[in-house]
């Protein structure tokens, strides 16, 4: 079963970071270091399907759970990425209750969706050893996060969130935002009202919701609203800041030594 279905399922809130590297040691640096749970960005990030597993392989090596975030909701992406192992997916750009129906169809074996059968040679099943994958296991170890970062999505958010498999809603606030013209500016009074809507669209459904840390949401901020799946920081900006920290902790040990002559 998947581990960190059953924590949401349970109403625990997750906090996630971002690899956007695509290196596996550096996921496991992270993991080793407090982020057991960590976000690969398929969509954004560097690498392929085959940097993904290497990462994947570190961070369950290392005893961590790993999301995919897919770079689109196509047959073909969710087909090769399940039939590798990822269980926990994001999908982006997801609109309409119609496209949701498609991405559900395309992750379930026939019986319940169209996704092609390869099940015995397949990492999925572990190279065949858990011979009920196909029948039993798949369609339940599913976790399926499909994003909600347009104006079109807001005003379907009722049908998508009804819309049976799908586990999380997750919002993507900056896209959002750029949906109606405030890229970039997430905390101007429209954007807040858009959230304001998907949060009270979500409660209604009774469908939990999942997003990043921004729009000015920290992590308090998001837990006290009771988002379950919460993704705050990145490789690229963790390095970021300890390089520029520690830049100018050798810039004001350099000037003091100076002022002393």
């Amino acid at each position: 079963m998947n581990r960190l279905k059953q924590r949401i399922e349970a109403g625990e809130q997750v906090a996630a970071a971002w690899v956007e590297l695509g290196n596996p040691d550096i996921a496991e640096i992270m993991v080793r270091h407090g982020w057991t749970t960590l976000v690969i960005d398929g969509e954004h990030g560097v690498g392929d399907l085959d940097d993904w597993v290497a990462v994947a392989r570190a961070v369950e090596a290392a005893g961590g759970e790993v999301v995919l975030r897919v770079p689109d909701g196509s047959d073909t992406t969710l087909k090769r990425v399940l039939d590798r192992g990822f269980r926990s997916l994001i999908v982006p750009m997801v609109n309409t209750a119609a496209q949701a129906r498609e991405i559900v169809a395309a992750c379930r074996y026939p019986g319940l969706g169209r996704r092609g059968y390869a099940a015995p040679i397949l990492r999925a099943s572990d190279w065949g050893a858990r011979p009920g994958y196909a029948r039993d296991e798949a369609s339940k170890e599913l976790l399926l996060m499909l994003q909600c970062e347009h104006i079109e999505a807001v005003e379907n958010l009722p049908e998508i969130a009804a819309v049976e498999g799908v586990d999380l809603i997750f919002i993507g606030p900056n896209d959002l935002a750029g949906s109606i013209d405030h890229l970039e500016r997430m905390e101007d009074p429209a954007p807040q009202d858009l959230l304001r809507r998907i949060e009270a669209g979500a409660a209604a459904a009774g469908k939990p919701l999942a997003t990043i840390l921004g729009a000015g949401r920290g992590w308090t901020q998001l837990r006290a609203l009771g988002y379950r799946f919460m993704v705050g920081p990145n490789d690229i900006s963790i390095l970021i800041a300890g390089a520029r920290a520690s830049a100018a902790e050798r810039d004001n040990l350099l000037a003091s030594a100076v002022a002393q002559y």
